[in-house]
C-alpha cells in the first residue's frame, strides 16, 4: 500500500497525503475485501493507546513520500510547464517571523494549498509560492528588549523571585481555568496575585519566549536582530515542508534591506511611487508612541490592530475667577485663566450644555498649554495634546501646574461654557466616565445625549444621592434645552428615546447604549438646527463651521486620539501625534477613482459580494498613509535614507515579486547573498530594467543595461505569464483579488 501511495503522489503532483485508514506494508483490500487487522487495543478515557501501529504507519508513509519531493520537486514550475489547460497562482499572506509558525498559520494557510491541489488535478499549471516577512519594528523590539534583559539580570538572566512566584501563580490560575472549562459544574474562582489579576499572565520576558523556540544555549544571539531573519525563516519552511504545503520553495525570500534583491524592488517601488505624485512630505495626525517616539502602525502593535486617529473637539468651560480665589485645589491658580476641558465630537450641541461631569474618583492635573491657558484634564489626555502642537515648551513637554486633583475636589465648580444657553452650569458626578478615554471631562447636553439626560435625572430625581457629592439643588435645577429638530424625535430626541425604552437611570446600560446609537445616527443624518447662527441648517453642514468658529475664537481646540486603544510591541500605550513622516495620499480623488473603477470593472473577481462591498468601502475610506519610520528593519526611503519603509507599506506588491524570484535568488537563497539562477547581481536591477520587467507591456524596447537581454526577456515573460494574479487569500480567507499589475502598482493598498 506504501508503493500505491507514493507512485500516486508522484503521477498527480500532489502533496496530500492519501492514506487507507488502518494501511500498513501488509494492509490493504484483498478480492475486494478490506482485510482484516488485530485491533488496537484501547483503554479509559485519557489514557494512551496500547499500540501506535497505525500512526507509525502513516507517519512512514509520510515520510516515504515527502523526501520523493523533496528529491523529484514536482510543485517547482515556471511558464514553460503550461500544458495548454491554463494556469493557476494563488498566494497567501507571508507570515512575519518574530518567531515560529503556529496552527492558525497552518489552519489558514490550507485554504491556499487545497486550492492549489484542486486546480492541479484539473490539469493547471499551478503556483503556490511562499515567503517571509521580516520588515518593521517587531523583531527589533524584541532583540532590544532581550539586550535590556541580559544587561538587568545577566546571561542566563535570573529574574526576581517575585516574578517567578506571579509566573506560578499565572500557570497555576491556567490551569484551574481549564479544569473549569471541562467540569462547569464545578465553577470555582481561582487565586491570583495582584498582578495576574491585572494582566492575566506573569511578566512576559523575551528570554522565556526565546527558550520555548530555541536552544538556551543560542539565545543570547538573538539581540542583534539579524539573527531572527537567519532563523526563524528556514525553519519555517521546514515546518511547512512538514505540514505538506505544495510550494515552489525557489520563489521564497525574506524581506528588508538584508536580501538586496527585494530590497531593490521594493525601492524601485516607492520610487515610482513618488514620481507619481503619490507621496508627500506633511506634519499629520498619526498613532504614536513615547517611548518609541515614531508612529506605531498595524504591525508594530500588540494591541489595537485597525485602530486610526479620531478629531475631537476639546470645549474650554472657564472656571470664573471668584470660584478659583479660595478653592482648595485650584487657588494657586487665581489670576490665570482656567477652563475645565471635556473632549466632544458633537461641537454643534454645546447649546444645550446643563452641567459638566466628572467622575469622582478619577485623577486629574491642571495643565498650561500654548499660550498660558490652563486646561484641567486626566495626566493621559495631556500627554497626548502635548504632541498635537499645543506644548508650552518642546513637544511632548507636560507642565503640570497642580497635580493630584481629584473629581471630588471638582464636584459644585460653577463653569461659564461657550455657546450655552445657561451663563452658568456646575461640575456634577458621573461614575460611569471612562479615564481611559477622552479627558476625562465630559460636557453635558441632555436634550441629545441619552447619558447625559439619564445622569441629570437620577441628580434631579434623587436629591440624597445627590448630597452625597455635595450636590445642592440649585446645581441642577436646568431644564433640558431644545438645540436640534429631528423627524419623528421632535426637539429633545434623547429625552423621547430613553421614555420610550423606559430608561430608569445610568445604570440601564444596554437600553442607554441602544438609545445612543439611535439618537446619535439620526440627529447627524436627519436633524436641523433649531437654534443659534445655523438654526434651519441640517446638523451634518453645521457641524464642521460651528466647530471652525469655535476654534477660531479661542473658545475650542482640536485634539486627536486613536479610536480604540492601541498599544506597541513595546508596552507602550499609544496617543497620537502631529508628526512631519513621508505618506501615501491614499486620499487623492483621481487615485481614488482610479483603482475603485478597477475594482468595479469587469477585470477584477471578488469573488463575494460582501468582499466586493468590502473592497469599495475601504477604498472610499482610506485615507493618508504614513508610510515610513524611523526604527525597525526594512528598506530605506531611496531619496531620504533616514527613513525606513514600514512593514504594510513594503507588503503591498510582493506578489509581483514572486513570479521573478526563483530567476533573481533560487533554492536556498532566501536572503538573496548570491546570484541566482540568472546570474545577474543584485546591483544591475535598476528602475529601467524594473520598469521593463513590470511596466514594460508587449513590444516595448529592452532598456539599456548590465542584463543580458535573454534574462531580460524570460523575467518579463514569467511576469506575464502569472500575472493577472488569480487568488489571494489574507488570514481570514475572504480578500480573494482577481487583480492585474496595474491595479497592484497604482492601488498599493
Amino acid at each position: 500500500m506504501r508503493t500505491t501511495t507514493v507512485a500516486l503522489a508522484r503521477t498527480a503532483r500532489f502533496s496530500t497525503l492519501v492514506v487507507v485508514p488502518g494501511a500498513t506494508a501488509k494492509g490493504g483490500k484483498a478480492n475486494g475485501k478490506r482485510s482484516r487487522e488485530p485491533k488496537e487495543e484501547t483503554k479509559e478515557k485519557g489514557d494512551a493507546p496500547a499500540s501506535f501501529a497505525r500512526r507509525d504507519a502513516m507517519l512512514s508513509i509520510q515520510a516515504d513520500v515527502q523526501a520523493l519531493w523533496e528529491a523529484e520537486r514536482p510543485f517547482e514550475t515556471d511558464r514553460h510547464a503550461d500544458t495548454g489547460n491554463g494556469k493557476f497562482i494563488v498566494t497567501f499572506p507571508y507570515p512575519y517571523m518574530n518567531g515560529r509558525l503556529h496552527l492558525g498559520h497552518a489552519f489558514s494557510m490550507t485554504k491556499a494549498e487545497f486550492r492549489a491541489h484542486y486546480e492541479r488535478l484539473k490539469g493547471k499549471n499551478v503556483l503556490f509560492p511562499f515567503g517571509f516577512h521580516c520588515t518593521g519594528m517587531p523583531i527589533q523590539a524584541a532583540a532590544n528588549k532581550l539586550r535590556d534583559e541580559l544587561a538587568t539580570y545577566g546571561c542566563p538572566p535570573q529574574f526576581p523571585a517575585e516574578e517567578l512566584a506571579a509566573n506560578e501563580a499565572a500557570k497555576k490560575a491556567a490551569e484551574e481555568k481549564k479544569k473549569a472549562a471541562e467540569a462547569p459544574e464545578k465553577k470555582g474562582k481561582g487565586k491570583k496575585t495582584k498582578l495576574v489579576a491585572k494582566t492575566g499572565t506573569g511578566i512576559v520576558r523575551t528570554w522565556n519566549i526565546l527558550k520555548r523556540m530555541v536552544p538556551e544555549d543560542e539565545i543570547p544571539e538573538f539581540v542583534d536582530p539579524i539573527k531572527w531573519l537567519r532563523y526563524f525563516p528556514p525553519r519555517g519552511m521546514d515546518d511547512l515542508k512538514g505540514f505538506g504545503a505544495g510550494c515552489d520553495w525557489r520563489r521564497s525570500f525574506i524581506t528588508t534591506q538584508v536580501n538586496p534583491y527585494y530590497d531593490s524592488f521594493i525601492r524601485w517601488q516607492f520610487a515610482k511611487l513618488r514620481s507619481g505624485g503619490r507621496i508627500k512630505f506633511g506634519t499629520r495626525p498619526s498613532v504614536f508612541s513615547i517611548r518609541d517616539q515614531q508612529v506605531c502602525a498595524d504591525h508594530d502593535r500588540a494591541s489595537g490592530e485597525g485602530a486610526v486617529p479620531q478629531e475631537y473637539t476639546i470645549i474650554k468651560l472657564r472656571v470664573p475667577e471668584s470660584a478659583l480665589s479660595g478653592h482648595a485645589k485650584l487657588g494657586s491658580l487665581s489670576g490665570k485663566n482656567v477652563f475645565l476641558a471635556p473632549a466632544t465630537l458633537r461641537p454643534e450641541t454645546m447649546y444645550g450644555q446643563t452641567n459638566c461631569f466628572v467622575l469622582p474618583d478619577g485623577e486629574y492635573g491642571a495643565y498650561e498649554v500654548l499660550g498660558g491657558d490652563v486646561l484641567v484634564m486626566s495626566e493621559r489626555a495631556a500627554r497626548g495634546m502635548m504632541y498635537q502642537e499645543l506644548a508650552p515648551g518642546a513637544a511632548g513637554e507636560v507642565k503640570c501646574l497642580v497635580p493630584g486633583i481629584k473629581g471630588w475636589d471638582l464636584l459644585g465648580l460653577p463653569l461659564n461654557c461657550p455657546q450655552a444657553t445657561y451663563e452658568t452650569v456646575y461640575t456634577l458626578p458621573l461614575l460611569s466616565i471612562s479615564m481611559g478615554k477622552g479627558t476625562g471631562v465630559v460636557t453635558s447636553v441632555p436634550s441629545d445625549a441619552p447619558d447625559d439626560y439619564a445622569a441629570l435625572r437620577q441628580l434631579q430625581d434623587k436629591p440624597d444621592y445627590a448630597a452625597r457629592y455635595g450636590v445642592e439643588p440649585h446645581m441642577v435645577d436646568f431644564a433640558v434645552v431644545p438645540i436640534i429638530e429631528i423627524p419623528g424625535y421632535g426637539s429633545t430626541a434623547a429625552v423621547q428615546v430613553c421614555e420610550r425604552l423606559g430608561v430608569r437611570g445610568p445604570n440601564d446600560r444596554d437600553k442607554l447604549a441602544a438609545a445612543k446609537d439611535e439618537v446619535y445616527l439620526k440627529g447627524f443624518t436627519d436633524g436641523v438646527m433649531v437654534v443659534g447662527p445655523y438654526a434651519g441648517t441640517p446638523v451634518k453642514d453645521a457641524k464642521p463651521k460651528i466647530r471652525a468658529e469655535m476654534i477660531a475664537a479661542g473658545t475650542a481646540l482640536a485634539y486627536w486620539e486613536p479610536d480604540a486603544k492601541v498599544m506597541s510591541r513595546t508596552g507602550d500605550e499609544c496617543i497620537v501625534a502631529l508628526t512631519e513622516q513621508w505618506y501615501l495620499s491614499y486620499d487623492d480623488a483621481e487615485w481614488t477613482q482610479q483603482v475603485l473603477s478597477h475594482v468595479q470593472s469587469g477585470g477584477f473577481n471578488g469573488y463575494d459580494d460582501n468582499v466586493q462591498g468590502e473592497f469599495e468601502h475601504r477604498i472610499g475610506w482610506l485615507g493618508e498613509w504614513a508610510c515610513s519610520r524611523k526604527f525597525g528593519l526594512g528598506t530605506l526611503l531611496p531619496w531620504d535614507e533616514n527613513w525606513v519603509i514600514e512593514s504594510l507599506s513594503d507588503s503591498t506588491i510582493y506578489m509581483a515579486y514572486y513570479t521573478v524570484a526563483h530567476l533573481l535568488q533560487g533554492a536556498g537563497n532566501m536572503e538573496g547573498a548570491s546570484t541566482g539562477p540568472a546570474g545577474v547581481p543584485p546591483e544591475a536591477f535598476t528602475e529601467a530594467v524594473w520598469d521593463y520587467i513590470f511596466l514594460g507591456g508587449a513590444g516595448s524596447a529592452a532598456p539599456d543595461c548590465d542584463v543580458p537581454a535573454d534574462v531580460l526577456a524570460d523575467l518579463k515573460g514569467e511576469f506575464e505569464y502569472w500575472y493577472p494574479m488569480v487568488r489571494a487569500l489574507n488570514a481570514n480567507a475572504n480578500a480573494h483579488a482577481n487583480a492585474n499589475a496595474n491595479a497592484n502598482a497604482n492601488a498599493n493598498a
